[in-house]
């Protein structure tokens, strides 16, 4: 048996030690929550990333360690790192918890992204404006996630208010662009080298937060399937990358830009738990165990809903033939995910029909 930490206890650790199980590996989630999601199914020491007592619980008896947000602090990383293998690595987490130098790792790789500056005042703001353009996305450059923490700004007034409302922290800005759609691929890289990824889907976001994804995505073309794969491959291999990591994209044009990259298995990579021949979150442990990784084809046609702020009828839901409820032992709370469903199927025609039956339940995606 070996046991793996994993920083963070929320709803991935928590899909993360379900598919350890089998593999006999056993999860250890530090989170400073008193009650996170991971804890019924994982050892869970409580404590805040800066205090020592609680790195020592994490650590004692570890074989390595992982993360399943980045938010993480990156000196918290370095001590667990100083200690046992931790993969991704704190340069790993350093480079993609922070979307300004996330975006000029992808620029020093030839990979494409939205223009964009860094704003730290009041005047680069006023710069930044005038390099960028408008309308334009105001982003914290780290701690920002579904949606918060961003602002799209259309004139110098709402920039001002958006930068005040972040509290003046250190942001970029990006221009908007005019997608066509909002596309991810999951990859994962081994200890090895060896990299595996699942195909191209595509997601649809409300209000910054993701409400489904597709997988494969329809229509992709080969071009765009090997663009994605290409770009994946560049910067697992810059950041000498070990583990599950996503990659968010827009395509516009028959090409793609680089939205984010998150360090970590990642939401519109949950179909796989049903839909793939290896779910994401058991490549993720192969993968920083040592353990060769496996197969990442689907199994047919699959789709992902996310369940926000409440739950709907879980009997209505297992009702749909092929719908597989995934709940997290959150509390209900506006904007909060607190579970998903997947949908499998045979054909794209069946899995619309199953996808169709599981949004009128739980409210649609409109």
């Amino acid at each position: 048996m070996k046991r793996v930490g994993v920083l963070g206890g929320g709803q991935l650790a928590r899909m993360l030690a379900l598919a350890g199980l089998p593999l006999d590996l056993r999860l250890r989630a530090w989170d400073p929550a008193a009650d996170p999601p991971a804890a019924p199914v994982a050892e869970h020491v409580q404590g805040d990333w800066g205090d020592p007592a609680a790195l020592e619980r994490f650590l004692r008896g570890l074989d390595v360690a992982t993360l399943e947000l980045e938010g993480v602090p990156v000196a918290t990383a370095e001590a667990v790192a100083a200690r046992v293998p931790l993969c991704p690595s704190p340069r790993a987490l350093a480079a993609t918890r922070d979307r300004l130098e996330e975006k000029r790792l992808a620029l020093a790789h030839g990979i494409a992204t939205a223009p964009f500056a860094a704003v730290d005042d009041e005047a680069k703001l006023v710069a930044a404006l005038h390099e960028v353009g408008l309308p334009a996305v105001l982003k914290r450059r780290t701690e920002g996630y579904d949606g918060r923490g961003q602002a799209v700004v259309r004139d110098a007034a709402s920039a001002l208010r958006a930068w005040r409302d972040l509290g003046g922290a250190p942001s970029v800005l990006e221009g908007f662009v005019a997608f066509e759609r909002e596309v991810s691929i999951v990859a994962v890289r081994a200890l090895d080298g060896r990299v595996a990824f699942y195909p191209v889907v595509e997601n649809l976001h409300r209000d910054g937060i993701l409400r489904r994804t597709i997988a494969p995505a329809p229509g992709v073309s080969a071009e765009i399937e090997t663009a994605a794969r290409d770009l994946a491959a560049r910067l697992l291999e810059a950041l000498g990358y070990v583990g599950v990591a996503a990659f968010e994209l827009f395509e516009v044009g028959g090409r793609l830009l680089l939205n984010e990259i998150a360090p970590r298995v990642h939401n519109s990579g949950h179909w796989t738990i049903e839909g793939a021949s290896t779910s994401q979150f058991e490549n993720h442990l192969r993968a920083v165990t040592g353990l060769p990784l496996g197969s990442t084809e689907p199994l047919g046609f699959s789709a992902m809903c996310n369940l926000i702020g409440d739950v709907p009828d879980p009997a209505a839901l297992l009702a749909i033939p092929g719908a597989h409820l995934h709940l997290y032992g959150k509390e209900p709370r506006a904007g909060r995910k607190i579970g998903h469903v997947t949908v499998r199927a045979t054909d794209r025609d069946g899995l619309l029909d199953v996808l169709g039956r599981v949004e009128r339940v739980i409210g649609g995606t409109a």
